[in-house]
């Protein structure tokens, strides 16, 4: 998990840890956790922990089955909002 403060915004990106480095394709679309690594990288953490910081965040970037289940356990997203690439679900959330 990786928390970054920009002013008074909060940008939460969680990633099951096994898909960092990799790229993931749907389609024409493309998720590039390799270039894009440092983006994700961060401390690893407990569910509990990443549990208060998805709930104090104002945008939130969620990749793999862990980490979009916490944020359907939080009640932060649904199903029917989450999209897969690579068969990998994938989710943005934007608090506004």
């Amino acid at each position: 998990m990786r928390v970054q403060e920009k002013g008074k915004e909060t940008i939460v990106a969680l990633c099951d840890k096994e898909l960092v480095g990799k790229v993931l394709r749907e389609g024409e679309m493309v998720l590039d956790l390799e270039k894009y690594a440092s983006f994700y990288k961060g401390e690893a953490t407990e569910a509990a922990d990443a549990a208060r910081e998805l709930k104090a965040a104002t945008s939130i970037n969620l990749v793999g089955k862990r980490s979009v289940a916490l944020a359907r356990k939080l009640g932060l997203v649904e199903k029917g909002e989450i999209m897969k690439i690579g068969g990998v679900p994938h989710v943005q959330i934007y608090l506004i």
